[in-house]
């Protein structure tokens, strides 16, 4: 199964990451010398997607004149938001061009590096039509910055769950995933989180999860981002296609 639409969530106030973000938004903040919106629109055109939506409210027409003057795939359509959705409600937005069939969604400020096998491809291939979504995991402690007590737990089937009051979980939600758009069904109109699709699939038993096998960047504040260039740039990571383009 290759999915061939996606959703990039480019429409987030950014407020953690002022004063970069007064004057742009957060995905097109720059890092390893293009901005992190065309490191999430790169990944997905090579795991073989032919179209993208892509929102957008804070400095909306900064995004748009962006995506305007992209010349390589993948195809993008624009979703303005008057008002702003927050994830769940931007993703129901876009319906009508992310399709029938399941389709990536990825944060704006999602950056990583593949292990052996995409990322991308990964997802694809834990993919069973009794499920809703598979959410791309990964390890607290691979990750420098704040990671609170974590997100998830998940059993030897990749079955996830929600971390339980005061308990400390091994996994962050890497801001990746790939959804079935029944996912939205009967959620409400405007603004939600994904979180609350979610925790419907979740008691369902309807979420699946991966766990990330390569490099994953935590891009919350501003010095979060110069932290990230150092560790892409380091022989370290093993990723022979760096610096990229």
């Amino acid at each position: 199964m290759t999915p061939r639409t996606a959703m990039v969530l480019a429409a987030g106030l950014a407020t953690r990451m002022r004063p970069l973000t007064d004057r742009t938004a957060k995905p097109l903040l720059m890092l390893g010398g293009q901005t992190l919106l065309d490191h999430a629109l790169d990944r997905l055109h090579e795991a073989g997607v032919d179209t993208v939506a892509v929102n957008a409210f804070w400095h909306a027409d900064k995004v748009a004149a962006h995506l305007a003057a992209r010349t390589r795939p993948p195809r993008t359509i624009l979703k303005r938001e008057a008002t702003l959705l927050d994830t769940g409600g931007g993703v129901r937005n876009a319906l009508d061009v992310l399709g029938p069939d399941p389709f990536y969604v990825i944060n704006g400020d999602a950056v990583w590096l593949d292990g052996p096998t995409q990322a991308l491809a990964r997802l694809a291939r834990a993919w069973t039509d009794d499920i809703d979504a598979v959410l791309l995991l990964h390890r607290t402690f691979q990750v420098r910055g704040e990671v609170g007590l974590g997100d998830f737990a998940l059993d030897p089937n990749g079955r996830p769950r929600r971390r339980k009051e005061r308990e400390i979980v091994p996994y962050l939600f890497a801001g990746v995933q790939l959804m079935h758009p029944r996912l939205m069904d009967d959620m409400p109109d405007g603004a939600f989180s994904t979180n609350l699709a979610w925790n419907r699939a979740l008691e369902a038993g309807r979420v699946r999860a991966v766990v990330h096998d390569g490099h994953w960047f935590h891009l919350s504040t501003p010095p979060d981002l110069p932290e990230a260039e150092d560790i892409m740039q380091a022989p370290v990571t093993g990723d022979a296609r760096w610096p990229w383009r």
